[in-house]
């Protein structure tokens, strides 16, 4: 067994609305000039450190442990699970 870091990318669904991207964007971005930015989206980043015998087994707990205990919802959230680089 050895530590993996892993991390999870929580985002909107496309479909869903972004108040606080939107307040960044309009507020923040904008404002300040940088017209040739078209939107923003936040969301939520994650970084877990597994014990695991393989990476592939990490990236396999972690995305069970975002499912089974609704650290997200995915009825309006995108998640993306994927090796600390």
């Amino acid at each position: 067994m050895s530590a993996h870091l892993v991390e999870v990318i929580i985002t909107n669904k496309s479909g869903v609305r972004d108040p606080e991207g939107e307040t960044i964007h309009k507020h923040l971005i904008l404002k300040k000039g940088y017209s040739m930015v078209m939107g923003v989206r936040t969301g939520k980043y994650l970084l877990m450190t597994v014990s695991a015998s393989s990476a592939e087994e990490a990236i396999r707990v972690v995305k069970e442990v975002c499912e089974k205990l609704r650290i997200y919802n995915p009825i309006v959230h995108d998640i993306e699970v994927r090796l600390h680089t």
